[in-house]
């Protein structure tokens, strides 16, 4: 087990700034996830570490001890690849004896080891398989068992699953869970997949154009995002912008205002239909007016009628005044026009003042009374 330290590492392609000033540091024994969409550095830092890519600047420290300048085959660093890369030539017994022949260890400590490392990752008896008799996944297996018997300092791990589907997913990664808890390996796992991230690590890194967002475990990462791209990568989330104090009162400010309109807008309806009424009141009084004066007849019929109770119902009873005023074609007296107008214009005064009175009791109370939610006091304001 080893702690990893990586210091202001920065790399860059023509035109492409891959790392940015990157400051991580792995514990002894963690599992550390890079997580982040394809493009974003996670796998040039990976193979920065390993010792494939050289960073333009910045330090890898391991045990506290600098490997900038060591070459990769001499890191103690087992890596799995993610399209396997095991040799289709070799049996599997081989493939996983690979490294350890390299390092010239004995013949019986390799077997040892292989027979091991194959039961860690549940191949056992396949040995002496070729590749291509084997699955996807447990082509893996070989390529994880390769990169553990080697008993390396640090494990690191580019996308393993991403080539599996997902039952077998799920099952290699829970292997891959188990087999770095039994060895204790420092880990550093290479994702773009968010569950699989949440799932199997102890901390999270989430990268995004060559930058740290966000350092972790996968319930901070999950329930308090740092940025607004890891809220939105990482999970499904509603992002709710300003949530401080003084927005909210400016919301609350801006809600009372709304009320107050709404309530003044219903106030001017309100105001504009009884104007409406009391225009169509007056309309209909004036039509009424007017044919009485074109026929000065009318109320000399009413005058003169025999009984004088019917001709106060005809001046009251709109019904009776409409009759007369049918009957009023054939009069012929300017004493009863004048007599009719007399009653029309009285009446019509009487009815403009009672619409005027309802009109001012109906839209001109004292107060308009409207809730606020955003301070919770009702506001009153006078018409």
């Amino acid at each position: 087990m080893a702690r990893v330290e990586l210091r202001h590492i920065s790399k860059s392609y023509p035109g492409v700034q891959a790392l940015d000033d990157i400051d991580l540091a792995i514990e002894s024994g963690e599992f550390f996830t890079l997580l982040g969409p394809s493009g974003c550095g996670k796998t040039t830092l990976l193979r920065t570490v390993a010792g494939f890519n050289r960073q333009d600047s910045g330090e890898v420290l391991v045990a506290g001890r600098r490997i900038d300048d060591m070459p990769a085959h001499r890191r103690n660093i087992g890596l799995v690849f993610q399209d396997y890369a095991i040799f289709p030539h070799m049996t599997v017994g081989d493939n996983v004896a690979f490294g350890l022949r390299n390092r010239r260890r004995p013949r019986q400590e390799i077997a040892e080891r292989v027979a091991r490392a194959l039961d860690l990752v549940r191949l056992g008896g396949h040995a002496a398989r070729l590749p291509h008799q084997l699955s996807g996944g447990q082509q893996q297996r070989v390529g994880l068992a390769r990169a553990v018997v080697i008993q390396p300092q640090i494990l690191l791990m580019d996308e393993p699953l991403s080539n599996l589907d997902a039952k077998l997913r799920i099952e290699l990664r829970d292997d891959i869970r188990d087999l770095q808890r039994s060895l204790g390996i420092t880990t550093i796992y290479v994702t773009h997949d968010q569950e699989e991230a949440l799932v199997i690590s102890d901390r999270i890194c989430v990268m995004q154009g060559g930058r740290v967002h966000q350092v972790g475990t996968p319930w901070e990462v999950y329930a308090r995002p740092a940025t607004l791209f890891v809220a939105s990568f990482v999970g499904a989330m509603d992002v709710i912008a300003d949530l401080s104090v003084g927005a909210s009162a400016a919301r609350g400010h801006d809600a009372g205002r709304g009320v107050r309109r709404r309530a003044q807008r219903r106030a001017h309806a309100r105001r504009r239909r009884r104007q409406g009424h009391l225009r169509r009141a007056r309309s209909v009084l004036s039509r009424a007016a007017g044919e009485g004066a074109a026929n000065p007849g009318a109320c000399a019929s009413a005058r003169t009628s025999p009984a004088g109770a019917d001709r106060d119902a005809r001046a009251i009873d709109p019904a009776a005044r409409a009759r007369a005023l049918v009957r009023s074609r054939d009069g012929t007296s300017n004493r009863g026009s004048a007599m009719s107008r007399g009653w029309l214009d009285f009446w019509s005064g009487v009815m403009d003042l009672a619409l005027a009175v309802v009109a001012v009791l109906m839209i001109r109370p004292r107060y308009l009374t409207a809730y606020n939610p955003g301070v919770f006091a009702p506001i009153h304001f006078g018409m």
